[in-house]
């Protein structure tokens, strides 16, 4: 926005009183106009106590129309540009009956009044600043501080009975009829497994052997073919290295059948009791880590301090009681499961072993042969793969 151009009513004088006049009104003017200096080191020093007072300050006016009258206004742009100019006009009139109207525009290249607004709370009324995070949040980290407080008592407990025991120092509670069928039962998963690692080992050199058998049997052919004055002898015997590897083969899915089987026995449903044996003999030093800490805090002096400690340390070893004494019927039941199942599938599997082995060494074909399709078992043939696309 320029300057208005000083305008005259009338123009009846001497050219000169109207000049000395007129610089005389302008020079009045400019003295009456707030200090450019001030506005600008008040910016610049970023006092906002000055920058409030700069900008609420009044501009003198003469005779002016106050909504012309603003002196600064809010400014977010950049420093760069100038502030809405703040407009002055002065009305004057000399000896010669001559009036003029004066107006003036102020610029204050680089003064402005900084006003930042937001719509956005930094601070509710409630929280006064403060961070205040959700209730969520909140009873998380509580329900997790307790959590690893109750495990780190729990695991002193146990950990101190444990080491009572090992010294001899403390009581535990003992099931004589139960522990000595959970000992009996390690002792033979111990006698098992060594006769399914020895059944592995066994059904591993009877293959060998019966590869070496098959390759003998092709070696005997091809010599039968190319030696006329052996070829009887030879063919007999690549005969019979046929008939034994082929055998063999039905012997071996036999011995496959009963190591899978023992190898479920030992090592899932065995292990699968041994797994409830091991949370019973936990719970039970838990139990018995309760039992003595309420039999310690019953023997002090009954006061008002004690009273509620009896009540939750009693609380507590009712809680560890039920849950050992509902683990102990479960064992119970497990064993007992566990040895009708494994006298079911040792019979068989036992059964199955004495007749292919028997079968086999005899040369027995059509006993082996029976005996498979007695315990219904599929042999794998050498060609039996994966079918292709084009038979799916």
């Amino acid at each position: 926005m320029s300057a208005e151009t000083p305008q005259r009513a009338v123009s009846n004088g001497a050219p000169d009183n109207e000049e000395d006049t007129f610089e005389k009104d302008l020079n009045e003017m400019l003295q009456d106009a707030p200090s450019l200096n001030d506005s600008c080191s008040t910016v610049q020093s970023g006092s906002p106590r000055k920058i409030a007072t700069a900008a609420a300050a009044p501009p003198t006016t003469f005779n002016s129309n106050p909504a012309d009258s603003s002196h600064t206004r809010p400014y977010t742009g950049p420093p760069e540009q100038e502030a809405t100019p703040s407009e002055k006009s002065k009305k004057t009139s000399n000896s010669n009956g001559m009036t003029r109207t004066i107006s003036s525009k102020l610029y204050p290249t680089g003064c402005f009044s900084l006003a930042a607004t937001s719509n956005i709370p930094l601070s509710s009324p409630q929280s006064n600043g403060d961070f205040v995070p959700k209730g969520s949040v909140t009873q998380t980290a509580v329900s997790k501080i307790d959590t690893i407080r109750s495990w780190s008592l729990n695991t002193y407990k146990c950990t101190r009975q444990l080491l009572s025991e090992k010294f001899g120092k403390g009581s535990r509670t003992v099931d004589l009829e139960l522990e000595t069928q959970i000992e009996a039962l390690r002792e033979t998963q111990r006698k098992y497994c060594n006769i399914l690692r020895l059944a592995r080992s066994l059904t591993n050199h009877f293959y060998y052997v019966v590869q070496t058998q098959k390759a003998l049997g092709e070696s005997f052919s091809e010599l039968a073919a190319k030696s006329p004055d052996l070829q009887e002898e030879f063919t007999y015997n690549s005969e019979t290295q046929r008939t034994l590897s082929r055998n063999g083969e039905v012997l071996l899915g036999a011995m496959n059948f009963f190591t899978s089987s023992v190898n479920t026995l030992c090592n899932k449903t065995m292990e699968d009791t041994l797994l409830t044996i091991k949370q019973y003999e936990n719970a039970r030093l838990e139990y018995d880590a309760y039992r003595n800490d309420l039999e310690f805090a019953q023997m002090g002096p009954r006061d008002s301090n004690s009273i509620p400690k009896v009540e939750d340390a009693k609380t507590k070893f009712e809680e560890h009681k039920q849950k050992y004494e509902s683990l102990r019927a479960d064992v119970a039941i497990k064993l007992n499961f566990l040895e009708e199942n494994k006298v079911k599938v040792m019979h068989k599997q036992l059964l199955l072993f004495h007749n292919a082995v028997s079968a086999y060494f005899s040369g027995n074909e059509t006993a082996l042969d029976a005996t498979l399709k007695q315990f219904n078992i599929k042999l794998k043939t050498a060609n039996s793969s994966k079918p292709s696309w084009i038979e799916q």
